[in-house]
């Protein structure tokens, strides 16, 4: 297909993911305090839309833990800051196996829920986006697998669009886009799909731009699309999904450099991205644009 380039432009700042990066850099936010705080300078450099895991606040390590869920919510939604609340609900899926000769029982790491508890802090909490990660694969970490069933994906699916938040589509490989457009005809999902382009993450899609186009172009034309790049490459693929005719996504969640030596925060990232964007000659939109753009309705601070 032609490229067709994107002339307005929303940013998600992925603030700080589920990976063990929280001991790499003093920038990513453990507590609840910490990732509501960094979301909000984020969205104060130009990010219309914050995506948020949780963490143990000692640790580090990522968290399901409702109460951390509702806490950050809580701070994002009582700010005088506005932006578009993107929750996670990729947590509950992971399974590590014991080992190329004896794979069970399973091991340390393994975490696998039902589909309602791995959807219970979108219930709890109803952001206007969260994620569905539309597909099973294998991570580089180990013998861990990040299993999403397609059962699985139909329930969740369907709490999420049931309960009115708009699930976001995070492919890894061109086999998901497949499946999501199964749960639009099959009407689990809303046919103006959102879906997330996740390039270079072992052992999804290599972020090489012939992947990237192969995925663009699987990419319905009605449905809203985002991508971003591991590392190195997040910069660039700001540009190259902007060239594509989608929007972006940054943050300390897949990268914590700014430049070689010089560890990121969360808006300098964002604020680099809307310099590309700008010097492309495109336009970045806000939060109320996107909810427009999108079909979302802002949920007021819990009274």
């Amino acid at each position: 297909m032609p490229l067709q380039m994107n002339r307005e432009v929303f940013i998600t700042c992925a603030v700080t993911g589920s990976g063990g990066t929280q001991d790499r850099s003093p920038h990513v936010p453990r507590s609840p305090k910490q990732i509501a705080d960094s979301a909000i300078a984020a969205a104060k450099a130009g990010a219309a839309v914050v995506h948020c895991h949780v963490r143990d606040p000692e640790t580090g390590a990522p968290s399901r833990d409702l109460g951390y869920y509702r806490e950050v919510t809580d701070r994002i939604r009582d700010s005088e800051v506005d932006m578009v609340l993107n929750l996670t609900a990729g947590m509950g899926g992971d399974i590590v196996f014991g080992g190329v000769e004896s794979p069970l029982p399973t091991v340390a790491g393994t975490d696998m829920v039902g589909a309602t508890e791995r959807v219970a802090h979108v219930a709890e909490c109803l952001p206007e986006i969260c994620t569905l990660d539309c597909g099973t694969m294998n991570f580089a970490e180990a013998d861990y697998v990040m299993t999403n069933t397609p059962g699985m994906l139909r329930s969740m699916g369907k709490m999420m669009t049931d309960l009115g938040v708009k699930p976001e589509i995070e492919a890894f490989d061109t086999g998901h886009l497949w499946f999501a457009k199964e749960l639009v005809k099959e009407g689990v999902l809303a046919p103006d799909a959102l879906v997330q382009l996740c390039m270079g993450v072992p052992w999804g899609a290599p972020d090489d731009l012939n992947t990237f186009m192969a995925m663009v172009n699987n990419v319905p034309d009605d449905w809203t699309f985002s991508a971003f790049a591991l590392g190195r490459n997040q910069m660039a693929y700001v540009a190259a999904a902007v060239l594509a005719g989608g929007n972006v996504r940054v943050g300390l969640e897949d990268n914590l450099w700014l430049g070689k030596g010089e560890l990121a925060q969360n808006w300098q990232l964002v604020e680099r991205a809307g310099t590309i964007i700008e010097n492309m000659g495109a336009r970045v939109i806000g939060p109320a644009e996107v909810r427009e753009k999108l079909g979302l309705v802002k949920r007021a601070p819990k009274g």
